[in-house]
């Protein structure tokens, strides 16, 4: 009997053991630790693989661009693609410590449906943190990036200020250096006729657009007339004539250059119509368009890809006249347009177009048809670079001061220029081929597509 109450004991101990719960938890957390703990594990490296593979898809979309631009400007050759984008992707990537060495090879396509192409692929190995536990000592990491280009077709209008300050300093030469340059710049862009036009856009207080234009409907002769005609006697003698008549000139003898349209018109790109003469251009006879004057101000020359006669009207400009760069901007922008008076050539549907001006200027505005000082004048020009930019094809335009005689900071130009990164002040005239090259460089760029 005395053994009952032990036998007893130990039977209830069982039975408590047996319906512990804390003991089966226990065991279940310790049996599911390891497959909880390969999870965490798991997304923590498939974490830093997608962050290592998002930094290798940007470094490797920048290097594409890149490439595409020094393939389309010639500044390296096809070649080269392969080293260049290891390069360039070296310098670019920024996770090599979960990526260490990343291999990109690159395909180039001269011709393809989308243009011409260059295909980049980086790949990678991350070496895992958690999953080697469970047998995955590595992860591949891997992406792609295409840049396309050749669809994208660029014209520009470089309106070229040469006025009487431009004789100084050196200002002109520079200025014709850095434009001949800027033309082999984007001439080397284009595979074909008619990838990238020019226009040559000469402005002082007028502009000359060509006096073999004297019958073209767009031009308003009303205040040439009243200036350039003579009176004669129609009866009798001039001494003692009871008849005078007034006798306009020959409109032939008109040289060629054209003042600010009436207003609001100056601002605006309205196509002239003769319905309304405050669209038309008035015909002014400016002294400095005689092709006599020394200091000939050369016509216009609308957008062209004969590259050598580009240049060629560059080396002929000369300083002369007052400064109004509001005209040089609004026949820029016509130089860009189709129809009357400039004719731009049509536009093909089967591309995109990036239009762009760019200007440089060395002064303040002083003159136009209506005022003598700046104020006013960069008022009205405020409104037509609005105006400019504001267009469906988004024309972009670069503004240049060239500032060697410590004039203020041109506000207006500033304005115009789309973003502060497209305004440039050059201090000295040596600095423009150099200004002039980094807009090529920000062109290309408008040529090249992803």
């Amino acid at each position: 009997m005395s053994g009952l109450p032990l036998v007893s004991r130990l039977g209830r101990q069982l039975a408590r053991f047996a319906a512990a719960e804390q003991g089966n938890i226990a065991v279940i957390f310790a049996i599911a630790l390891v497959p909880v703990l390969s999870f965490v594990g798991a997304a923590i490296d498939y974490s830093r693989a997608a962050q290592a593979r998002t930094a290798m898809q940007s470094a490797l979309d920048s290097t594409a661009l890149m490439l595409s631009r020094d393939l389309s400007s010639g500044t390296i050759s096809t070649s080269q693609i392969s080293t260049k984008a290891q390069s360039y992707f070296n310098a670019l990537f920024t996770d090599t410590t979960t990526l260490p060495s990343v291999s990109v090879a690159a395909t180039y396509n001269a011709s393809t449906s989308i243009g011409s192409t260059i295909q980049l692929t980086g790949t990678g190995t991350y070496t895992t943190s958690f999953m080697k536990i469970a047998g995955f000592p590595t992860l591949d990491v891997g992406t792609s990036s295409t840049s396309a280009w050749g669809l994208t077709r660029m014209r520009v209008a470089l309106v070229l200020d040469v006025t009487g300050s431009m004789a100084s300093d050196g200002k002109m030469a520079a200025m014709q250096t850095a434009a001949k340059n800027l033309v082999d710049q984007l001439s080397a862009l284009a595979k074909t006729n008619g990838d990238v036009y020019i226009s040559i856009v000469p402005f002082a207080k007028d502009v000359n657009v060509g006096s073999s234009n004297y019958n073209q409907s767009w031009i308003d002769f009303s205040d040439w007339d009243a200036a350039n005609g003579s009176w004669s006697c129609a009866a009798g003698n001039n001494w003692n004539c009871n008849n005078w008549k007034w006798t306009p000139a020959n409109h032939n003898t008109w040289n060629g250059c054209v003042t600010d349209r009436d207003q609001d018109y100056d601002t605006k790109n309205t196509p002239p119509t003769s319905a309304n003469v405050s669209t038309l251009f008035p015909a002014e006879q400016y002294s400095y368009c005689n092709t006599g004057s020394s200091s000939y101000l050369q016509p216009i020359m609308a957008l062209s890809y004969d590259w050598s006669a580009l240049k060629a009207r560059i080396d002929a400009l000369k300083p002369t006249g007052n400064t109004n760069q509001s005209i040089g901007i609004a026949w820029g922008w016509m130089t860009l347009s189709s129809g009357d008076p400039m004719n731009a050539p049509a536009k093909d549907t089967n591309y995109t177009y990036k239009d762009a001006i760019v200007l440089l200027s060395d002064g303040l505005n002083t003159q136009n048809r209506w005022y003598s000082g700046a104020s006013q004048i960069d008022a009205r020009q405020k409104i037509l670079c609005d105006n400019a930019k504001a267009q469906p094809n988004n024309i972009t335009i670069y503004a240049v001061q060239v500032n060697t005689g410590g004039d203020p900071t041109s506000s207006v130009l500033q304005y115009c220029a789309s973003g502060s990164d497209k305004f440039y002040l050059v201090t000295s005239a040596s600095q423009t081929v150099s200004v002039f090259k980094d807009i090529g460089t920000s062109l290309s760029k408008l040529r090249v597509a992803r």
